[in-house]
């Protein structure tokens, strides 16, 4: 079971990584009609809320700058957006790091429980089964959002 939460790990950043390369850096910043958000921000939102989630951001890990959860943090959107703003391929790069680190977390540690249950998670495995679901439905996010911005460039 536990190197099973590590191949998943593996398997959805993989794929989301490939779909957000996919992008052209001009579809990174549009905002469809319909759609709360930006690709480039759904990539720097996986990025901060896995990292929240399974390393304690802001307060246990400094792997990111502390501005990334006023850019990326639940309730966010780019229209608020301020200052220095990370490029997607700085964001890429991060995810790939931070891939790296998730598969070194031992695999005991994924039995602990949670000090406070987390939306029903009651141990670290169980958090990154709901962190892994997370990242999944921003990925369907980002791809409907491509088709959304290619079609619209399709019909112009």
């Amino acid at each position: 079971m536990d190197q099973l939460v590590f191949k998943q790990f593996e398997m959805t950043r993989e794929y989301f990584i490939n779909i957000v390369e996919s992008v052209s850096k001009e579809q990174t910043d549009v905002q469809p009609d319909g759609f709360n958000n930006t690709i480039h921000w759904h990539t720097g939102h996986v990025l901060t809320i896995t990292e929240q989630t399974m390393f304690g951001f802001p307060h246990v890990t400094t792997h990111l700058p502390t501005n990334y959860m006023e850019l990326f943090g639940n309730g966010t959107k780019p229209a608020d957006w301020t200052g220095n703003i990370p490029a997607m391929d700085q964001l890429i790069l991060q995810l790939k790091d931070q891939l790296s680190r998730l598969k070194q977390i031992p695999t005991e540690q994924l039995n602990q429980d949670l000090d406070i249950p987390f939306l029903g998670c009651k141990t670290v495995a169980e958090l990154a089964g709901l962190t892994l679901m997370h990242e999944a439905a921003h990925m369907g996010q980002i791809q409907s959002m491509k088709r959304m911005i290619e079609h619209v460039s399709i019909k112009n």
